[in-house]
């Protein structure tokens, strides 16, 4: 429950009114409903700092796992503005997005520790793919958290800051108009970038995605430059005695002539002099129209296709990534050093990675688990200092939105589908007084549905109650969040519209049994070194891990492997097996040693590359995992990751001497 509401607006001045300016200019079924959201604040939670990364406590970098709106509640109620913030929230494009899961190589095996010297092909490695969140909305409810969201963050932009929302083509005319009702007053600047073709049988197949800029007059602005000349341009070029240049057709009276387009007029310059020499004194202006390659490629996967795919060197495995080339060209153009920048529907962490790389304080928010892993690890890779924050919403419960809520079902004494109760109920429980009773459970991968309030409640009266079966003598409404349970009773009695008992239950009760935690063995002992052809003790300690099993990770193998089995109608697939020792099934070590419980300090860290690599404190090595960790000082605590981004904790226990 949330410990209070910030206002969305500023608060009025002492006997001043409050007008109620709440006009909406696109209109659609229930486009009023936010209105009693708005009017009631942002809810605010508590927020816990799980990690301070770098070693500084004072810090204003962010790495928070929470929804926007949460997030937006616990800047305000500490007085934070941001001065840019991009976001790139859902497109609502009806897609499930999922992440590829690379099983590791054993260390134990000595045949695989002989084959790290070599490079092998992606293919050769084993993996399945694991469903991050389905980006499957309403266009009504879509609006709305839309809606919310962006009156969120509007509320904690300074007075110069600027905004850009990354869309497609399935929501961004909704939202332009959105934001031209919110942000009236800005400006605006429509950005396209061609990003690679991502439509193929299509009249025209579509190959940008749209960008939309609403900024101030005083908003910060350093008019980017594109420095250098196209191929196109470059291999086109002649010299006469004037100099180099290219030639551009247009039409007149006569006919087609061409212009000769001067480059450099300097004629004893080589090709290679002139283009330099221009690309440094006369570097070309940056249009609406950003063109993807060879400038700003879009990031695809280890399969990436399209016109512009390819594997860069910054590719984190993350479905939604964003290049950096894209977020460098708008954070230095909208911001200066030392300037908050923040990114609510953070992914992949690129937004925070540019901003620090640029020397810009930045806030990465988001609910996935895997979005807070991976954009940590990208953060210690690049030398950042930040704090890892969790809001306590009720979103920590679950790390995987998609199989939580097939988890969750299952774990519902006497839950069954019911095909003649309308799917807003998920299914019913047979009581043998009350005869079937109708269960609500909220959809984990729709935030707006998190909340139990009079909103909500009005809906399950008015709309959803009244198209159950007549019998129907009680209905059993969960939820996860709720504005207060004695006000739902209240307002459900005064309502007096169904005579239908109305139980409410917390989901959370559910959740806590949801997550399974891993188990391990492991010895931690005094570090040792070769020398001389002598093992020798040596500084600092040296834990090793000698068994690891993940219930969760292997259901996972066992369901990919029973389905691919099914599809396999050639015979020719060979299922993923895990060893005894189960060590391939990790991903990431980290070692406390300053406190046996609180705030996790990583004094050292190893994660484990895809083919089986070892990446230590953030610097990558040709180093083949040992199944060992290694740390200076006394360790306290062991974390340990797996390759679908469970986390668990163990107290590490000393041998007396």
């Amino acid at each position: 429950m949330a410990v209070k509401y910030i206002p969305f607006f500023p608060e009025p001045i002492q006997g001043q009114a409050l007008l109620d300016n709440f006009n909406r200019t696109l209109r659609y079924k229930s486009n009023f409903d936010v209105k009693n959201n708005l009017q009631r604040g942002m809810p605010y939670y508590e927020v816990e700092r799980q990690e301070t990364v770098g070693g500084d406590n004072d810090t204003e970098n962010m790495v928070i796992r929470g929804e926007c709106l949460s997030a937006c509640a616990y800047l305000k109620e500490n007085d934070i503005k941001v001065d840019l913030v991009y976001i790139d929230p859902p497109f609502a494009s009806g897609a499930d997005y999922a992440k590829k899961v690379y099983i590791r190589r054993n260390p134990k095996v000595a045949e695989a520790v002989a084959k790290a010297e070599e490079e092998l092909d992606i293919d050769e490695l084993k993996s399945f793919e694991e469903k991050m969140y389905g980006d499957v909305w309403e266009k009504e409810k879509y609006l709305n958290w839309m809606y919310e969201n962006l009156v969120a963050i509007k509320s904690i932009m300074s007075d110069t800051a600027s905004i850009y929302v990354h869309l497609d083509w399935n929501m961004v005319h909704y939202v332009k108009i959105l934001m031209d009702e919110l942000f009236a007053g800005f400006e605006f600047s429509e950005i396209s970038w061609i990003c690679g073709l991502m439509g193929a049988g299509e009249r025209y197949p579509k190959s940008h995605e749209t960008i939309l800029y609403y900024y101030k007059s005083e908003s910060i602005f350093n008019p980017p430059h594109r420095i250098g000349y196209s191929d196109r341009i470059v291999n086109a070029l002649q010299k006469d005695e004037i100099g180099w240049y290219y030639t551009r057709g247009r039409e007149s009276s006569g006919g087609m002539n061409c212009l000769k387009s001067y480059i450099c007029k300097e004629p004893n310059k080589t090709k290679e002099e002139a283009v330099k020499w221009a690309s440094e004194n006369r570097p070309q202006p940056v249009w609406d129209t950003w063109i993807g390659k060879p400038e700003i490629a879009k990031v695809f996967g280890d399969y990436g296709v399209g016109t512009y795919a390819y594997t860069p060197t910054e590719n984190v495995n993350y479905a939604t990534q964003k290049p950096e080339a894209l977020l460098e060209r708008i954070i230095k153009a909208s911001s200066n050093e030392n300037m908050v920048v923040a990114d609510f529907f953070g992914g992949s962490g690129v937004t925070a990675k540019v901003a620090n790389d640029l020397g810009r304080k930045f806030i990465h928010c988001d609910i996935g688990i895997n979005s807070i892993q991976t954009t940590r690890d990208r953060l210690v890779a690049a030398g950042a200092k930040f704090k890892v924050m969790e809001v306590r919403d009720g979103v920590q419960l679950y790390r995987n939105p998609v199989q939580t809520m097939e988890k969750v079902k299952s774990l519902i004494p006497g839950l069954k589908n019911e095909d003649r109760v309308n799917e807003f109920w998920e299914g019913y429980i047979s009581d043998s007084r009350l005869g079937k009773v109708p269960v609500y459970i909220p959809n984990l991968m729709d935030s707006s549905s998190k909340l139990l309030d009079a909103v909500m409640m009005n809906r399950i009266l008015h709309e959803a109650i009244p198209d159950l079966p007549e019998n129907t003598r009680k209905v059993v409404v969960y939820y996860i969040d709720i504005t207060s349970e004695e006000e739902i009773k209240k307002f459900i009695k005064e309502d007096k519209s169904t005579l239908i008992e109305i139980e409410l239950r917390d989901l959370k009760t559910i959740l806590d049994d949801v997550v399974v935690e891993d188990y391990a063995e492991f010895e931690c002992k005094k570090a040792t070194q070769e020398m001389m052809g002598q093992t020798i003790e040596a500084e600092g300690f040296e834990i090793e891990i000698t068994k690891f099993v993940s219930d969760r990770v292997l259901q996972k193998i066992n369901e990919y492997n029973q389905k691919s089995i099914a599809n396999d109608r050639k015979g020719t697939f060979k299922p993923i097996n895990i060893s005894d020792e189960g060590l391939e099934t990790i991903e990431f070590l980290s070692i406390d040693s300053t406190a046996v419980e609180g705030e996790w300090h990583s004094d050292s860290e190893v994660k484990i590359d895809k083919l089986g690599y070892v990446i230590k404190n953030g610097r990558k090595t040709k180093d083949f995992w040992n199944g060992k960790i290694r740390c200076e000082k006394k360790p306290f605590r062991l974390k340990i990751r797996n390759i679908c981004g469970d986390e668990t904790i163990w107290i590490v226990k000393h041998k007396r001497n």
